[in-house]
């Protein structure tokens, strides 16, 4: 089984992928795996050590050859100077991994803050699926892997603007499942349940129970090109299909009561002045 993701990887998307959001949790999980089938890999994060240290362990350990773009996409030409970066490679795969989110009362939060989390969540990955669309479809193929959440499927009190702008991505990854299959395009929704990837600790949230990023990154890729959205791991599919049958309204409500219990602390924090937290 090993031998053949490992194949159709490389065979379908080669012989570059870009992975952003790479340094930690799900999109180095992503890259991880991307190596074990030998695909040479772009890797970006603002975390430029980090990434530097994972490119000599990703050369020395498959083989491969890895360029390092330390970039922080809230800023406005980020998702450009990734682009032009990569001109000069045969990148035939987007893991656009790279966000961040809040959490806790919105009208105690900072809208400075809110609006970093819009850039990262929705504007660079705009342009990404743009630029690297643009390019998949003039090369006759490629594939795109978008994260979404179980959270952009209704409304979620008390973590609302992030779970708008994953309703954001989820909804554009099913869009342009369909308009660029023609183009030999493979596109995905990735919608994980809450993943331990440092994002609870930061945010000031307490979760019994969570995925860890290899749960999502290998259902992941082996959904890549045979459907428009997965749900990684038992918890993902469990939180989502346990809610499908209720109106919209009701999941709103039964999420917001989860997204409360979770942030009680982070609540607690802003109530000291301390604010609110999040993660890249």
């Amino acid at each position: 089984m090993g031998v053949r993701w490992q194949k159709r990887l490389y065979t379908r998307y080669g012989p570059w992928a870009v992975v952003t959001g790479a340094s930690s949790g799900i999109g180095r999980e992503m890259a991880f795996k991307l190596a074990e089938a030998r695909l040479n890999l772009v890797l970006s994060a603002r975390s430029q050590e980090i990434l530097e240290q994972m490119a000599t362990d990703l050369m020395t350990r498959y083989g491969i050859e890895v360029r390092v773009v330390g970039l922080d996409l809230a800023l406005e030409k980020a998702a450009e100077t990734l682009e032009t970066a990569t001109q000069d490679l045969d990148v035939g795969l987007l893991i656009a991994s790279a966000g961040f989110g809040t959490s806790g009362s919105f009208l105690n939060s900072q809208l400075e803050q809110e609006i970093e989390m819009l850039n990262v969540n929705c504007r660079a990955l705009l342009k990404l699926s743009w630029y690297f669309g643009q390019r998949f479809a003039k090369r006759g193929g490629g594939g795109m892997v978008l994260m979404s959440s179980i959270v952009g499927f209704q409304g979620m009190p008390f973590a609302a603007h992030y779970a708008a702008t994953k309703a954001y991505v989820q909804t554009l990854a099913e869009a342009l499942y369909v308009e660029l299959a023609p183009m030999g395009v493979d596109v995905i929704a990735s919608a994980p349940a809450p993943t331990n990837s440092g994002f609870a600790t930061r945010a000031g949230m307490q979760m019994g129970m969570a995925l860890n990023p290899a749960d999502v990154a290998q259902p992941t890729l082996n959904a890549l090109g045979r459907k428009p959205t997965i749900l990684p791991g038992l918890l993902s599919k469990l939180l989502t299909y346990s809610l499908v049958l209720l109106p919209r309204w009701a999941r709103v409500r039964i999420m917001g009561g989860v997204m409360d219990s979770m942030t009680k602390r982070q609540r607690s924090n802003n109530d000291l002045g301390l604010g609110n937290g999040g993660i890249v």
